[in-house]
């Protein structure tokens, strides 16, 4: 049984914590977060200590890290645990930067050591299904992929000014579900958007309504939307036409239940929190992990896709505030 520990034990961290601690294939050996509440509160839950990370690092009975830890600390956190031998699954973004996360991957790839980033999305069991599917050719070429991403309400202004903007933060997971079902590079990207939910993300120089257009070097187009609102829950759709018939993935409900009268059909309401929408993802996204540090599976996806998704969102946010499309090598 591997053994790995986890830095950083806030939302996310909390989650990604227990998921170790139950998985019944890895051991949380540890956990380190500035605060010690966070900390503590988890410790409780799955009786893994609390340490402080340059002990981790240190310690040869860590195989692994789980980084969940603020995105500005990402990159040097990454380096770190790659000098010292672990293997790293870290949440997405590497950093905000495309040339600092070069530089990261430079390092990794030099320490000889496996880098996953957290995409959850792919491993969610319907997209995931909807992905073989397309392998297998079912839909024949792909030609047009629509991908739906709304948020049940926005977060607060002091995130917004700090996440990077909702392509870098929001839509990155969606640029990347793009390359997963495209299955080509993209290269040109138009984007719009606009402040129509909260006029002070506006002022804080962001958007919270945004559609993007890529388009690859073959012509294989996606049309992205994405919201920081949506009244009914949040909202995770996909859909893939191709030349052979169409695949699409829905929305996730409470429950499966519906009612029907003479006054129509209706279903209860769609779940409301990543947490939920995704809980399956992120034990399948540990289950992949553990498969690259006990098996030597190649990581998917790696650093490499980190990187691809981050140019797309700096191509993304220079399109809609140019208001002129991005085009890349």
């Amino acid at each position: 049984m591997i053994s790995i520990a986890l830095l950083g034990a806030g939302r996310i961290g909390q989650i990604h914590g227990r998921n170790i601690a139950a998985s019944g294939r890895a051991r949380l050996a540890a956990i380190a977060d500035p605060l010690p509440e966070n900390a503590e509160k988890l410790a409780q839950a799955t009786g893994a200590p609390g340490r402080a990370a340059d002990e981790i690092f240190a310690d040869p009975a860590v195989d692994a890290v789980l980084i969940a830890t603020p995105t500005d600390t990402h990159a040097d956190l990454i380096e770190q645990a790659a000098e010292a031998g672990k293997a790293v699954l870290c949440e997405k973004p590497v950093d905000m930067s495309a040339d600092r996360i070069r530089q990261t991957l430079a390092r990794v790839k030099k320490a000889g050591v496996p880098l996953m980033i957290g995409f959850n999305r792919r491993f969610d069991p319907n997209f995931a299904a909807l992905r073989r599917r397309l392998e297998e050719g079912a839909a024949g070429e792909v030609e047009l992929v629509t991908i739906l991403s709304r948020d049940p309400a926005p977060p607060p202004v002091a995130y917004i000014q700090r996440s990077g903007g909702l392509f870098r933060d929001m839509m990155i997971h969606d640029l990347d579900m793009a390359r997963f079902l495209l299955g080509e590079e993209v290269v040109e990207v138009q984007a719009m958007g606009s402040a129509l939910v909260d006029p002070m993300i506006g002022e804080a120089g962001d958007v919270d309504t945004a559609v993007v257009m890529l388009k690859t070097a073959s012509g294989k187009l996606c049309q992205i939307s994405n919201s920081r609102r949506a009244t009914y829950g949040y909202d995770q759709r996909i859909e893939v036409h191709g030349s052979e018939g169409m695949l699409s993935a829905g929305n996730m409900h409470e429950t499966t239940v519906r009612f029907a009268n003479a006054q129509g059909i209706t279903a209860d309401p769609v779940q409301n929190f990543f947490l939920e929408r995704y809980a399956d993802a992120y034990r399948r996204e540990l289950d992949a992990f553990i498969d690259v540090v006990e098996k030597g599976a190649s990581p998917s996806p790696d650093g490499e896709d980190g990187l691809k998704a981050q140019i797309l969102a700096d191509a993304a946010t220079e399109a809609c505030f140019s208001g002129r499309p991005a085009r890349l090598a």
